[in-house]
């Protein structure tokens, strides 16, 4: 008798402890739509009215970006004021926060510092002049970087730029000294001495922009950028270096078109782009960051919410909007409605959510 009764009872007490687990892994939707969202916001302070507060709380916003100017105020007037200041500043935001925020921001050096020397910080050089320098230079500009955003709160950097300098005169990347190198290798070299620093440091590193913007004639801020005359496959040697040598936790996606790549969407919007060669041929398996959603090479050509599905079935983890070119001071709000009515509507499948969530989930818990 009591060997007969062993055996369900067994199996009962294994049915009801395992799945339980399980079932409890996968958060409510509206949570895991939040951590999909970045979002830029104004104040050099917040508190609890501050909307960006209020997105942080109840729509479980996943991270924020900094910048030292409003650009639709054409103002120098935006977060960054002093390092007491930022630091105040980017402490009150995680302190709001169930789930550790990426606290972001734009810190190559050079022309693209925003925690610049007039504001208090120490500045670096820029990735052209690094680059012609030795590698003890670049490891210590690294290192000058990484610490900087340590003291200030700050947990990612949208660098190193790992675009090949292609075309000098490229407006957005090599007229304004943002590529290490016109030599794919060295650019690579460059890089890997700047994410080996940052993640000593405790600073996550984000290459961009993928698949490659060095040979682009014009820049993605103000309108379409097609680089299909242009583009060649060593722009992307230094991705495939960095993925290779474990160092690369997160990539942002270009705003470029390229025909070869994907006759019909530009890269943040290509499922070809994103899915296709970045995770399958080259096998990057982190988190992948839209470039800003408000720049004109998405916005003039693309509504909103086609926008926000395409990035999404492309394959995109985090969707940035900086905020600061236009200001929607309910842009989360909006998004994060946009995406819920496609999943609940069924256009997005759950499970895509759900990955994305995964890798964001992971890299916060490696790296935060």
């Amino acid at each position: 008798m009591h060997r007969h009764r062993l055996i369900p009872i067994a199996f009962l007490f294994f049915f009801l402890f395992s799945m339980p687990a399980a079932a409890s892994s996968t958060p409510p939707l509206d949570v895991m739509v939040g951590q999909m969202l970045m979002a830029g916001f104004r104040g050099y302070e917040v508190n609890e009215s501050s909307p960006i507060i209020h997105d942080i709380q109840n729509l479980h916003l996943g991270g924020v970006v900094l910048f030292d100017y409003d650009v639709a105020l054409k103002k120098a007037e935006r977060n960054i004021k002093n390092p007491t200041q930022v630091a105040k500043l980017t402490k009150t935001l995680q302190a709001h926060a169930e789930t550790p925020l990426f606290v972001a921001v734009d810190q190559e050096g050079g022309r693209v510092q925003r925690l610049k020397p007039k504001h208090g910080f120490v500045g670096t050089p820029s990735a052209q002049e690094l680059g012609s320098r030795n590698n003890g230079r670049i490891r210590s500009a690294a290192s000058i970087i990484g610490l900087t955003l340590k003291s200030s709160g700050f947990n990612l950097d949208f660098a190193p730029d790992v675009d090949v300098n292609v075309n000098p005169d490229s407006p957005a990347i090599g007229k304004i000294g943002r590529s290490f190198s016109s030599d794919p290798e060295r650019v690579g070299q460059c890089a890997t001495l700047f994410l080996e620093e940052f993640r000593q440091l405790g600073v996550i590193g984000c290459l961009k922009h993928f698949p490659g913007h060095g040979s682009a004639g014009a820049d993605s801020h103000l309108g379409l950028t097609d680089v299909t005359q242009t583009w060649s496959q060593a722009e992307l040697i230094p991705y495939r270096m960095l993925i290779d040598n474990g160092l690369t936790d997160m990539v942002m996606t270009a705003h470029i078109f390229n025909a070869n790549l994907d006759p019909d969407y530009p890269a943040t919007l290509s499922h070809k782009v994103i899915t296709g060669l970045l995770r399958n041929k080259l096998g990057f398996k982190g988190v992948v960051v839209t470039d800003d959603m408000n720049m004109k090479a998405i916005t003039e050509f693309y509504g909103r919410d086609t926008a926000i599905r395409l990035a999404i079935e492309a394959g995109a983890d985090i969707l940035l909007f900086g905020n600061n070119l236009i200001y929607d001071p309910n842009i989360v709000k909006t998004t994060h409605a946009i995406i819920t009515k496609l999943v609940e509507n069924g256009t997005i499948r759950k499970e895509r959510i759900e990955q994305s969530y995964e890798r964001i989930i992971n890299l916060k818990e490696k790296r935060i």
